[in-house]
This record gives C-alpha cells, structure tokens and sequence, in this order.
C-alpha cells in the first residue's frame, strides 16, 4: 500500500516540479538560476504509514469488526448467564448487554480524547503513539481471552480499552503527520490517516467472511488480530524521529531536531527549516502548551476554533453511519441473496479504500477547501436521488441497483474529502502552543456527535425513506459554511494559514510568513550584496 501511494505521488511530484520550474524560469529570466527540491523520503512515508497502521487502522477495523461475530457474541453471552444463573438470559438484557458493548466504544474514545493532550506533553507525538499500542495489546488480550475465562465483563472492558486507543490515536497521529510534514505535502502525509482508517474497515469486513473468521470457533481471532498492527509499530516507529517541531519548540532540544529535519527531508543542510521553526516561535505569545480554557478565550484563534467544531461535527453527522443501516435491505429488494450479502457490501469497504487513495493523491493539486465543499455537496446530490429511488423501489424491479449505485457513491463522496480533511485541518488551523488542546476539542466533538448519532437514530429512523433529507441539510449547510469562512491551507506555513484568519478575528496582522521567509532565506554576501541565484527548498 505504501509502495503504491510513494510510485503514484513520485509521478504527480515529478510533473508538478517541471512546471514550477518552467514557471519560475518564465518569471525570472535566465540571469537568476533557482533550484528547486522537492523530495519525499522514505523515512517520512514509513513515519506516515507504520504510524497511521498502529492507530487510525485500528480504529477503522474496530468499526466494522463486530458485525460478522456480533450473532456468536449474543449467543456466547446466552451460554455465559445460564450456566451463572442456570436460566436463560431474558430477551431485553441481551440486547441492552450487546448494545453496550457496542458503543461503550465511543465512551473509550471520550475518554482517550481528553487524556491525549496530557499524554503528548509528557511523552511527545511519537512516544504517545508508542504507549498507546499497550491499549490495543491490552484490549486484544482481553478481547481474545473472555470467551475461555466465561466471562463477557471481558469483552465489554477490552472494547472500552480499544475506544480509549482510538481516542488518542486520532489526536496524536495527525498531529505527528502534520508536523513532520514538508508544507507542500502536508495533505498528502495527512491524507495516511483516512487512508489507514478506510482500509482497516475493509479489513475488517475481509477477516469477517464465513471462510475466514467469520465462524463460531474463530470469531476470537477477529480481536486477536488487533495486537499485530500494534507489535508492528512497536517494532518499527522507535527507529524513526520525533516531531522536529515538537523537540525544537517544546524541547529546545535543536541538535534533536536537526537530526529528525535531516531524516524526514533526506538533506543535511536544514537550516532553513530550523529558522523557520525558530521564527514561528518568536511569533508565538506563549510557547508553552496552551489549556483548553485558554484555547477557548483567546480571541486570536477564535474562528479556527468555530470551523473545526462546525466541520468535525459534520463529519459525524453527515449521515454514512446511516448507511450502513439500509445497505443490507436495499441488496435483498434487489434480489440478492443474504447468504452473498457480506460479499457484495466488500465494495462499500473497496470504494472507501480507493476514493481515500485518490483523495490523497490529489490533495495537494486540488486543496483541502474544494475536496470538502465537493464531498459534502455531492452526499447531499445523492441523499436526495437516494430518496427518490428508495420511494420507488417497490414499484419498479430495477430501482435498488440504483439505490445501491447511490449508496456507493455516497461513500466515495465522503472518503474524497469529510472523511479524512477534517483530521488535517485541525492540525494546519492552530499553531504550535495551540494544537493539543484544539486535537482534544475536536476528538470531544466528533465523539459526542458520534453517540448523538446513536441517540437521534432511532428517531431519525421514523422518517423512513425520507430520513437521508436530514443529511441533506446537514451536508448543505456545512458546504456553506466552508465556502465562506475556510481560507485554503494548502502550500501554507502554519503562520500563514493563522495570518489568514486574523481579519476575521479582528486582531492585528503580524508581517507576511512569506516575507519573513525571503529575508531568512537570503543572506547578503561579503560585498553586501544579495548572490546572484536563490535556492528555494522545501520548508516546514
């Protein structure tokens, strides 16, 4: 997987680099020789990958993963409580024990969320990461082991542990990603995350056939399996390097920090990086990490704060859970069978993975603001049209394959730019001292929408065929906002993208990021005179 994204970006960066070129050579003339380098390296795209494996695709694998087994698990629950209370389990404790395995997911994911930002202050991004795979073994074990200990308080512990691994993970991994990331592939790297998340649902949905795991006498595997992603990373991501700016800006430690520039860049001359890093710091009030209380008071940060609440929320509630609800009843009015169903709803998981790739490959052509505004713009397109089919399915034979075409294309909205964007955002909007506390708001909101989802469902439900216009509103109105109030990120340093928002916010505008760049990028020589070609590098 990550061999094919670094073979398909190479060829988009290669074509990318001789059109800058031949734009700069067209603009400068040929007295002035300036050379470009643009460069991913292995140890940032292993960086990108090994962490996103023991994270975000845990989380995505635990989305989907207690859906074959979810009949063995009711049924091992069933055995469990006769031969405690040598009678059977009533009908309504089943479902209240099955129900709170299930979302007692999200509770750990609350939980994870507001540990994350004291955990990254002692351990730093990448030491987060690494402690947060005993969670996952943790979970695993218990997971794996309640079926021969007879016990389910097991199985219901092992989920919240796994729910407090995805919590952190989904603040701490893009965090990391964002902050070794080279500007002009910041998206790209970012994009890992979703990416990682989509495929480990995929997985999930694979290791779940009947052929597989998917039977009574293995269902205990489909957990088990969490430990490996986690054992891997513990075994790859202690050889590559912290976060640079989290070592020079939190740490001091420059000498560090000028090792892990070198490493994530493939270069040794890293200055350039490091006095931007240096000049973000001096631009900064407080290098220190900022508290919640103080993210949420300062008026300097304000509108960043608005858009990430408004765009994590939308996130969760744009209606893809809701999906996955009807997917099944539409493929069985279409006449297929149930005992093929598990492997016609592969595709949803392949769309997911695919739209994922393409949206991180395109990312940094394209921009973060277009790819929401045209994922949320297209689910409400289709929502609609899945309303209309739905209302018809009963009277014309062809009707579901094109809800199900609907249903696909859905997704494939979603995955292009809500599904993962959202993560990256939260990472570029807020500087340094910020960024902790901003991860911690939006991991609360996306879990809070998420049990909201789980709460209004039912409701929603009673709607029938005309639930999807809720998302239609809700996809609608978040393309709005983003069209209005979100500046474009892409190629920006991180004081730029702050600088944006400041009219908004109605504070002073410091100097111009790109200004201070140019002096920090060219020294007078001996005559005090500029040299005569400019060397422009990749910068942080």
């Amino acid at each position: 997987m990550s061999f094919l994204l670094f073979s398909q970006w190479k060829i988009v960066q290669s074509k990318s680099l001789r059109r800058h070129k031949q734009a700069l050579t067209d603009t400068q003339g040929p007295s002035v020789q300036i050379q470009v380098i643009q460069r991913i390296t292995a140890c940032l795209i292993s960086a990108a990958f090994f962490g996103a494996l023991g994270s975000s695709f845990l989380y995505g694998y635990n989305l989907s993963v207690v859906n074959a087994p979810a009949g063995f698990i009711k049924a091992f629950y069933n055995k469990t409580w006769v031969e405690r209370y040598r009678e059977p389990i009533p009908a309504g404790t089943t479902t209240l024990l099955w129900s709170f395995t299930v979302s007692i997911f999200a509770i750990g994911g609350l939980l994870g969320t507001f540990s994350v930002s004291f955990i990254i202050k002692a351990l730093g991004r990448k030491g987060t990461l690494l402690l947060n795979n005993t969670f996952a073994v943790a979970a695993a074990l218990l997971l794996s082991l309640g079926k021969m200990s007879k016990s389910f308080e097991m199985l219901i512990i092992g989920r919240i542990i796994i729910g407090v691994n995805s919590g952190i993970a989904l603040s701490a991994l893009p965090m990391y990603l964002g902050e070794i990331s080279p500007r002009h592939i910041r998206g790209f790297i970012g994009q890992f995350n979703s990416i990682l998340i989509c495929l480990g649902v995929f997985t999930g949905q694979v290791l779940g056939l009947p052929e597989l795991l998917g039977q009574e006498s293995r269902w205990i595997y489909l957990f088990s399996f969490l430990a490996f992603p986690a054992v891997l990373q513990l075994f790859v991501l202690p050889f590559l390097p912290e976060s640079p700016r989290y070592l020079l800006m939190e740490r001091r430690d420059e000498a560090g920090a000028e090792r892990a520039f070198q490493r994530f860049l493939g270069k040794e001359d890293v200055s350039q990086e490091l006095e931007e890093v240096h000049a973000e710091a001096r631009a900064q009030d407080n290098l220190h990490a900022a508290s919640v209380l103080q993210l949420l008071r300062s008026p300097a940060v304000r509108w960043q704060l608005i858009t990430i609440v408004i765009t994590m929320a939308c996130y969760q509630l744009c209606g893809l859970n809701a999906i996955w609800y009807y997917t099944n009843g539409i493929l069985k009015a279409a006449g297929f069978a149930e005992n093929i169903l598990p492997y016609i709803t592969l595709t949803t998981g392949a769309i997911e993975t695919l739209a994922a790739i393409v949206s991180g490959l395109v990312i940094e052509r394209i921009g973060r603001k277009p790819l929401l505004i045209f994922g949320f713009s297209s689910m409400a397109v289709f929502f609609s049209l899945l309303t209309v089919f739905l209302n018809f399915q009963d009277s014309v034979s062809w009707m579901p394959y094109l809800s199900y075409i609907c249903i696909l294309a859905v997704i494939a909205a979603f995955c292009s730019g809500p599904g993962g964007i959202p993560f990256v955002l939260t990472g570029e909007l807020f500087e340094q001292s910020y960024r902790p506390a901003a991860f911690m708001i939006a991991g609360t909101v996306n879990w809070l929408s998420n049990f909201a989802v789980g709460l209004l469902f039912p409701i929603i439900q009673k709607l029938q065929t005309f639930a999807f216009l809720v998302f239609v509103v809700v996809c609608t109105l978040g393309s709005i906002f983003l069209c209005l109030f979100l500046p474009e990120t892409k190629n920006k340093t991180f004081m730029d993208i702050s600088q944006s928002f400041a009219k908004i916010n109605k504070i002073p505008i410091p100097p111009s990021g790109q200004e201070m760049e140019l002096v920090l990028s060219v020294k007078p020589d001996m005559n005090g005179k500029a040299p005569d070609a400019a060397k422009m590098e990749s910068s942080f």
